[in-house]
């Protein structure tokens, strides 16, 4: 063998570290929280059945640049939400408005939304309630954000 030549035991091993350190690196390094939620999660309690309850989650913008609301998933119709239109600049807070319909449920509910952003991220709000007949007595004013 010449003194030249490169005599590569695995190079299987040696392929899986290039590609580790060309492609998985810069995802990881690039990978930082752009929000911040104060509270992902709100119990209204035992709602009366027809009642609308309303809750506001309150995120933070943690990234370094404006942070935009781009899509809102609800896993209900009995869901809306509302958000504001503009861009959110660094340190600032995005109020998120949750109005949930109890008219045609009953039971306990447990639903989520998932708020998307320009950056790629997204964050899930979580809320709950018991609906309960309308002549219920064990009904209490649900409590709002």
């Amino acid at each position: 063998m010449a003194k030249d030549t490169i005599l590569l035991r695995n190079p299987p091993s040696l392929l899986r570290g290039i590609f580790y350190l060309l492609f998985l690196v810069p995802v990881f390094a690039d990978a930082q929280t752009v929000v911040k939620v104060k509270d992902s999660k709100h119990h209204f309690g035992m709602v009366k059945k027809g009642v609308v309850v309303q809750y506001v989650y309150v995120l933070t913008n943690t990234s370094t640049e404006p942070l935009l609301v781009t899509a809102v998933d609800v896993s209900c119709s009995c869901t809306t939400v509302e958000y504001p239109p503009a861009p959110v600049l660094p340190g600032q807070t995005i109020p998120i408005k949750i109005t949930f319909n109890t008219a045609t449920l009953y039971g306990r509910q447990d639903r989520e939304v998932e708020v998307h952003f320009n950056k790629g991220d997204s964050v899930w709000l979580r809320y709950k309630c018991i609906v309960t007949n309308a002549k219920d007595d064990r009904y209490k004013e649900p409590s709002s954000g």
